[in-house]
């Protein structure tokens, strides 16, 4: 019988927790197994064990996994009056608006909505072109680890994201990455009820949103997803992976990739989908004539 008060035990794993971390994982497999035992004795807590996950796993993620969809992007063309698009900043409540000439590939700069309040004092003076911010391009690849070190060094929020062709593929926020770490955030880009739940993107992935009943999607991707088990994608995911799966976490069936863009503790919120090769699809007792 274990005489040791409580205190004794919580002091007695710390010295244990403190050794195996000063001789230094071999792999973060490692280092995860010690985090989630010292949840499981209660010296983390839910939320610190998933931000310290969070602050693991953007170090892997990359833009192009957590970016607002190009048909998502809400803009502002330069030559549109400030009475016929100033109704449009008031509906969609976005704090930046990608400023474009012509279309979407030549954003030019990023307006502030509260720049817009020198539209009613200055009235007949206000240009937009003069209040313009500078816009920051990056590429799809790039790490989130190390666009969220740009966001903080040059205090931007929005990013302006490109493909390998220079075509404009989507926007990314600092709440786009915050999320990653701290979990769900009420971002102004997020989905809106009445959006599509189905929006495809330049290189043939769709975002989908949890709630989309199975039927939709077998529907817009001519696809043939179970429906008799699950009536959402959400259910759908969750049961392939048996359990509420993670911000950026996968899973492969029936001929798609599924990625996690956004979940809580129990909900899956959106995906990301992916055909797969034909290859990739074959199941194990398939072989090639």
């Amino acid at each position: 019988m274990d005489d040791s008060s409580p205190m004794q035990q919580k002091a007695s794993w710390l010295e244990r927790l403190t050794h195996f971390l000063l001789r230094e994982p071999e792999n973060r497999g490692e280092l995860i197994e010690v985090l989630h035992s010292a949840f499981e004795r209660h010296l983390l807590d839910s939320d610190a064990l998933a931000m310290i996950e969070g602050v693991l796993n953007v170090g892997d993620m990359q833009v192009r996994d957590v970016m607002v969809p190009r048909a998502q992007m809400d803009v502002i063309d330069i030559d549109t009056p400030p009475s016929e698009f100033i109704p449009h900043v008031i509906e969609t409540a976005h704090s930046r608006f990608p400023v474009v000439d012509g279309d979407k590939d030549n954003v030019i700069g990023i307006l502030l909505a509260k720049d817009l309040l020198r539209y009613y004092a200055l009235d007949a003076d206000f240009n937009m072109r003069d209040m313009l911010r500078p816009v920051v391009f990056i590429p799809e690849a790039k790490r989130l680890n190390v666009l969220l070190k740009d966001f903080r060094n040059n205090r931007n929020h929005m990013a302006i994201v490109v493909d390998e062709y220079g075509g404009v593929s989507g926007l990314v926020t600092i709440e786009d990455v915050m999320e990653q770490i701290v979990g769900d955030i009420e971002d102004e880009y997020d989905d809106d009820d009445d959006e599509d739940n189905i929006i495809a993107d330049r290189r043939g992935r769709w975002r989908v949103k949890g709630d989309t009943e199975i039927g939709d999607l077998n529907e817009a991707l001519e696809a043939k997803f179970d429906e008799d088990e699950f009536d959402t994608v959400a259910g759908l995911v969750i049961g392939q992976f048996g359990r509420v799966p993670k911000r950026g976490e996968t899973i492969a069936f029936d001929g798609y990739q599924f990625q996690v863009l956004r979940a809580d503790s129990r909900r899956v919120h959106s995906l990301l989908l992916e055909r797969l090769p034909e290859r990739q699809t074959r199941q194990p007792d398939e072989v090639e004539d």
